[in-house]
């Protein structure tokens, strides 16, 4: 048996390349990553993180800092499951989802780097190894971009291989919506995926509404029409609008998307590892939805993601994010040209490897 002797926790706010914008998060300039270092008595490190939309870093690194660390000091990193629940149980009185969610995320992630790294396997194979490729996405923050400038970012998507594309809704008003819907299925043509994103601006009818005006133009689905814990809102704009729904990025908790798969209705669950407690808690929601006989997608960290998605047989679509963490690691999401599909790395471990120096500008105290 080993021991966790130390973690060590770092703060990164970076600038992003250009400002994104969508309906309810406004404009975004930075991207936050914490990153938690789990080392064991007997030499051993895993690595983890989270992200942010640049907000809130600060406080999950402290939260991890000042009360995750005391959880996990002293503890067997073997049993990763029963740390999990310690961790969650152990603040669950101050903190049910919300930042603590992200928080455990990020010492989740390094408890299965270093259980991977043991098990001298690469994430996606010690999970179940069905594939090593997944369907992806290029899902741009471009609500702000003209259109000229969002034809020619969805163009990019096309030129990188990838098969599908995803563009924000949320513009003054909803025919804007729709001429944009119209201009991007023109560039991409008929047979390229094509979803669209509200990032919950509309109430129910007004979802409704869009939902209807959008039937010509073949969308796969339309994701966080409204507000993420109206589970009834969601089934009467996936019904009366006769459309597929996505969402979930917004859940931090198993017992969420439980209630969301079951008073709800949505056809493609989202949850993201780095705010639903890792990857312990993306698990007990990729269980749900093979039980409920849906598929499985994500939100944001490609990088991660690509290699649980691969694990499972009912993996959906790899969102390749605008926040580009993987920029800041040593291998970048790799897209197939020959289908545009994401592969997922082989290396032993979690598949992600921070490219220290290229961190370094951005790392500031907490």
């Amino acid at each position: 048996m080993s021991t966790i002797t130390e973690i060590q926790t770092a703060y990164y706010r970076i600038p992003l390349p250009e400002l994104m914008e969508d309906a309810k998060h406004g404009l975004h300039t930075h991207f936050e990553v914490p990153i938690v270092k789990v080392r064991t008595d007997d030499g051993r490190e895993g690595i983890g993180y989270t992200y942010t939309g640049g907000f809130g870093g600060e406080s999950i690194a402290k939260l991890i800092d000042k009360e995750l660390k005391h959880i996990l000091l002293g503890k067997d990193p073997a049993c990763v499951e029963a740390l999990w629940e310690q961790m969650n149980w152990g603040i669950h009185y101050v903190a049910r989802g919300g930042l603590a969610s992200f928080a455990i995320a990020a010492c989740d992630i390094a408890l299965w780097d270093l259980r991977a790294k043991k098990a001298r396997e690469p994430l996606y194979k010690l999970l179940g190894g069905h594939s090593n490729k997944v369907n992806c996405y290029g899902g741009a923050i471009d609500l702000n971009f003209p259109l000229e400038k969002l034809l020619a970012n969805n163009q990019k998507y096309l030129d990188m291989g990838l098969r599908a594309v995803k563009i924000k809704l949320g513009q003054a008003t909803l025919a804007e919506d729709i001429a944009r819907i119209k201009a991007v299925r023109e560039l991409i043509g008929p047979d390229i995926t094509f979803m669209v994103d509200a990032n919950m601006s509309w109430s129910v009818e007004q979802a409704i509404k869009a939902a209807k005006l959008m039937a010509p133009f073949d969308i796969l689905f339309l994701e966080e029409p409204t507000i993420p814990e109206d589970y009834e809102g969601y089934a009467r704009i996936a019904k009366e609008g006769q459309i597929a729904v996505a969402g979930g990025e917004n859940l931090r908790t198993p017992i969420e998307f439980a209630h969301m798969l079951s008073y709800g209705q949505v056809d493609f669950p989202q949850p993201d590892a780095s705010n639903c407690g890792g990857i312990t808690g993306w698990l007990k929601i990729a269980a749900l939805t093979q039980l409920h006989n849906v598929s499985i997608s994500t939100h944001g960290m490609q990088e991660l993601h690509v290699s649980l998605l691969a694990a499972m047989p009912n993996a959906g679509y790899l969102e390749m994010h605008s926040f580009p963490i993987d920029q800041y690691t040593i291998r970048p999401l790799m897209i197939d040209p020959e289908d545009g599909m994401a592969i997922a790395p082989e290396e032993p471990g979690i598949g992600v490897t921070f490219d220290w120096d290229k961190l370094a500008p951005h790392q500031l105290d907490f």
